[in-house]
């Protein structure tokens, strides 16, 4: 099924032709799982850092602006700070990128397929489709990614663990390994899966949001640049031979441009909306259980602890450094993403 964007949907004398949609029957599994772990591996390179300084800012005691927190980063610990953990993050990235895209595809199309069977129109379907691929792709990867995510966030903090920061765990580990076998023998295995609960109901509607959000604002984008293309002077870019209306190809860049700001716009809409759920979520993820054995702190301990030391701002510690990776980790995800499908597709001439 085409949940893309087609000539019918931009509703002027001249049409606009974007190509079709690939769906998970048309890629070449091996193909796209390969290509898929070194693109999105490149991509995770890219954006730690700021990944690094949005949990440094969550599990300090008070307010300190990103920019500071990067000097002070690099002035204490060096540049090798800002990469800190990310060994053991990308050990977890591939295998639970693969689960998430794989989960994201047959959802995607299996759901889209049944929502128009079910007569809702095509934007709708769309819609839908993506909200729950998003959803269910975010549970599968959690399985995998939790347990990465508290090992490495563990890492990320450990450099500002000191007497002035009672928060941050007083636990040292030397690599991720260390810290693995570290978290096992005081939490036991429920320990690496810290924060689960709270990770779902951050992720799950995140990428619901996300992919529902990304559906709509490329309808919207491509409206626009209808709209643009159709009063462009001369109107280049046309093509006549289609029964006597203007069919408008936009070129690749066009296409990528569309799908890069669409991504912006959800990314930046889903950072926002939850974002104190990542805040209470990393905090639980990187403090230790008490001395004594018990569990570590609940979740509504952690949001009065939040509370207390800034009001409700505090749950929004973080926003500027995850709003900006979110909103270029959706752009870069998204071109990536749909350049890996692309270059997967068992027949290349879906692509025109």
């Amino acid at each position: 099924m085409d949940l893309s964007v087609n000539e019918e949907e931009v509703e002027s004398e001249e049409e606009i032709h974007v190509p079709a949609e690939i769906d998970w029957q048309m890629l070449d599994k091996s193909k796209f799982f390969f290509l898929g772990a070194a693109l999105f591996s490149g991509v995770s390179a890219t954006l730690y850092p700021v990944v690094v300084l949005k949990t440094r800012q969550q599990v300090a005691q008070s307010q300190v602006s990103c920019i500071k927190t990067a000097f002070s980063l690099i002035k204490g610990e060096g540049f090798r700070a800002l990469y800190r953990g990310f060994g053991t993050s990308l050990m977890g990235t591939i295998p639970a990128r693969a689960l998430y895209m794989a989960a994201l595809e047959v959802t995607k199309s299996n759901v889209g397929t049944a929502t128009v069977g079910f007569g809702l129109a095509e934007p709708t379907a769309a819609a839908i489709a993506n909200a729950v691929a998003g959803l269910t792709a975010a549970l599968a990867a959690q399985l995998v990614w939790t347990p990465i995510d508290v090992v490495s966030q563990r890492l990320m903090v450990q450099g500002s663990c000191n007497s002035s920061d009672p928060k941050g765990s007083s636990v040292r580990y030397v690599n991720g390994i260390d810290a693995f076998r570290k978290i096992v023998r005081t939490d036991g295995p429920r320990g690496l899966y810290r924060g689960f609960g709270i990770s779902v109901l951050t992720y799950a509607p995140s990428n619901a949001v996300w992919w529902a959000s990304y559906s709509v604002a490329q309808r919207m984008v491509w409206g626009g640049v209808g709209y643009y293309l159709t009063n462009k002077k001369g109107g280049e870019g046309s093509d006549n031979n289609n029964g006597g209306a203007n069919v408008l190809r936009p070129d690749t860049k066009t296409v990528m441009a569309v799908q890069g700001v669409s991504a912006a716009m959800a990314g930046g809409m889903s950072a926002l909306i939850t974002m104190p759920l990542d805040t209470i979520k990393t905090r639980l993820q990187v403090l230790d259980g008490d001395e004594n054995g018990r569990r570590g702190p609940t979740v509504m301990q952690t949001v009065r602890s939040l509370v207390k030391e800034g009001g409700w701002m505090a749950c929004y510690r973080g926003l500027g450094p995850r709003w900006a990776s979110m909103s270029f980790s959706a752009t870069t995800m998204i071109t990536t993403y749909e350049l890996l499908k692309r270059l997967s597709a068992k027949n290349q001439e879906v692509l025109t």
